[in-house]
């Protein structure tokens, strides 16, 4: 028989780097889950991912026993590292930050694709490239069409 869900958390971890510490332990905490075992599980997890920053989605239940999935790191995080920047434009509609090619945002919604809400390649690139226009960052060259 499956087991009743009592909620669901989402966070955003740096990779194998989870603690105690806010904002994993109050979140957890206030719901009952054993912190130090989601740590354990978490950092095990995602060792190979180290540093970077992860959404997870933790499903708790009744017993207080809980699941968790990670998901791949956000689409600005990642256009972030492509340019090599630390933030996105104050102005992004008018202070343009970085350039990236079709070829670099074909590879971020490559990567990306599970956790969208599209189901095309091109509809992903789309949305990265628009993502990318909101942060200042310009997408050189023309939409790559298939006709």
């Amino acid at each position: 028989m499956a087991k009743e869900v009592a909620g669901q958390i989402k966070l955003q971890i740096k990779g194998g780097a989870a603690n105690p510490s806010p904002p994993v332990g109050p979140a957890l905490g206030s719901k009952g889950i054993n912190i130090m075992e989601f740590c354990k599980q978490f950092n095990a997890k995602t060792q190979d991912k180290a540093g970077k920053i992860l959404p997870v989605v933790i499903t708790y239940y009744v017993d207080k026993s809980f699941d968790f999935v990670v998901k791949t790191p956000p689409v600005a995080i990642q256009l972030l590292e492509a340019t090599k920047k630390k933030s996105g434009s104050a102005q992004p509609n008018r202070v343009k930050i970085a350039e990236i090619t079709w070829d670099q945002v074909k590879a971020i919604a490559e990567d990306k694709l599970v956790d969208l809400n599209c189901f095309t390649v091109e509809s992903a690139m789309r949305m990265v490239a628009g993502t990318a226009r909101s942060m200042g960052i310009t997408v050189k060259g023309t939409f790559p069409d298939n006709n």
